[in-house]
């Protein structure tokens, strides 16, 4: 495998550096030769498979294993594997000999605190694997009854992605604490699933638990996440009923949600009340009018309203602004805070030259835009030549457009709505050779358009 990614590296080096030699007086055997190229490059590129084994699967393979090794083991405070994904590593390894009891040392042992702290320390470092089998030597152990090995457990299979077990985990706990609770909400709130989390807190009310802080947040990330104003307005009322107002990530969510929903008035009552505001806050409220066209009341706060507070822009907040140029088609202001990133010492990431393009694009500067991207530190991501090609659309531009399209597919090989895009653009310039080519590699490979989403692509 890394071979071919070697290749497909190389062969995207190559293209991306004869990309940039060719200008707009290149003759017709010359784009013609090019575009060739590109079509082999594009279709030796094959979608690899993931072969991530299931976690199920996994426990059940190591509960095959002898189960007498881990009776009466009881893990001792001078084994601290909290601490170092090596020392985690090394028990797992010992624990999965399979029928060689002998190798296991005899001194080493494990409670459930430590058993807790092991899972912790592999979710920390995302040694997801290692702590899956963690799993298995609580099961036999008998400690995943253990509330913290539990809640530790959850969090585990929450951070992997696999809320299914995460969930059956957290249902099979004997015992819940807060931990757990907000855990299993903050996960299915990633998933903007608002209506399950908000079961599991009435469920949560219902328990021995009490919610905090963070389970609030997760809650309102859920309302953030599917725009559910309703509900969201209700966990604020409960915000205030248990005490939470002052806290300023609970400010923060809240400010998110009710620009989300676009009740931005709401918003902006909750972002001036509170007097202990940090970059997030204003990154928020300025996000927020972005988001709704409203440049000037984003510029604004960014340019009267932070500067008096003392909180410093970072790069989020230049996200923000550009985003509200973009919207508001303000070009000479969107070059003018892209520039004034670097001037302050924050470098431009990914996301703001794609803010830049996409202004520069949408205003018909394809050419400015072009530079752009071949100029920036870093490589383009599909999302930037999908920009651009939506743009070269718009404007007209066919030969931008083509050079888009191909970029674009070199990047996602397996894109059907760019094939179809790019074989129309061959034909309009009368490449009917590469336009079937690419028309028959699109059938080879039994991609499929949606004509519905096909105009915004």
């Amino acid at each position: 495998m890394s071979c071919l990614r070697n290749y497909y590296s190389r062969a995207y080096s190559y293209t991306r550096s004869l990309n940039r030699e060719i200008t707009h007086e290149v003759t017709e055997v010359e784009r013609r030769a090019r575009a060739l190229r590109v079509l082999d490059i594009i279709s030796s590129k094959s979608g690899g498979v993931s072969n991530r084994q299931n976690h199920l699967g996994f426990v059940q393979e190591f509960l095959q294993t002898d189960s007498r090794r881990f009776r009466d083991q009881a893990i001792s405070e001078d084994f601290d594997i909290s601490r170092t994904k090596n020392g985690v590593s090394k028990v797992l390894k010992e624990v999965m000999l399979e029928n060689s009891s002998s190798s296991v040392n005899d001194g080493w042992s494990f409670d459930a605190y430590g058993l807790s702290s092991a899972v912790s320390s592999c979710g920390f470092n995302r040694d997801f694997r290692t702590g899956f089998g963690f799993h298995c030597l609580a099961l036999k152990s008998g400690f995943v009854s253990d509330v913290y090995v539990g809640s530790s457990l959850v969090v585990l299979y929450r951070d992997s992605g696999d809320l299914d077990n995460a969930h059956k985990v957290f249902d099979e706990m004997p015992e819940r604490n807060v931990v757990s609770w907000t855990a299993m909400i903050s996960g299915f709130a990633q998933e903007w699933r608002v209506d399950i989390c908000l079961k599991l807190y009435s469920k949560m009310r219902n328990s021995t638990s009490d919610p905090n802080d963070y389970t609030f947040t997760a809650l309102l990330s859920a309302c953030t996440g599917s725009g559910a104003l309703g509900q969201g307005r209700s966990v604020h009322c409960q915000t205030l009923q248990m005490g939470f107002k002052s806290y300023l990530h609970i400010s923060n969510a809240l400010i998110s949600m009710y620009c989300k929903c676009g009740d931005l008035k709401d918003a902006f009552r909750i972002f001036d009340q509170f007097l202990n505001k940090d970059v997030v806050s204003w990154n928020s409220m300025i996000a927020g009018y972005a988001q709704h066209g409203l440049a000037t009341q984003a510029i604004e706060l960014f340019e009267v309203m932070m500067p008096k507070s003392g909180t410093k822009p970072d790069a989020i907040t230049y996200l923000g602004v550009l985003s509200s140029c973009r919207h508001a088609g303000m070009v000479e202001e969107g070059r003018k805070y892209f520039d004034l990133m670097a001037e302050r010492g924050l470098k431009p990431e990914l996301n703001h030259y794609s803010c830049l393009i996409d202004l520069l694009g949408r205003f018909g500067l394809l050419q400015e835009a072009l530079e752009l991207i071949e100029n920036m530190p870093m490589e383009p991501n599909p999302v930037i030549w999908g920009s651009l090609l939506f743009s070269c659309r718009v404007h007209g531009d066919v030969w931008t457009g083509i050079r888009a399209a191909e970029e674009r597919l070199m990047l996602e090989p397996e894109c059907a709505a760019t094939h179809v895009q790019l074989a129309n653009l061959y034909a309009s310039v009368r490449y009917f050779q590469e336009a079937a080519t690419v028309r028959k590699r699109m059938k080879d490979k039994g991609l499929r358009t949606n004509p519905d989403h096909m105009e915004f692509l």
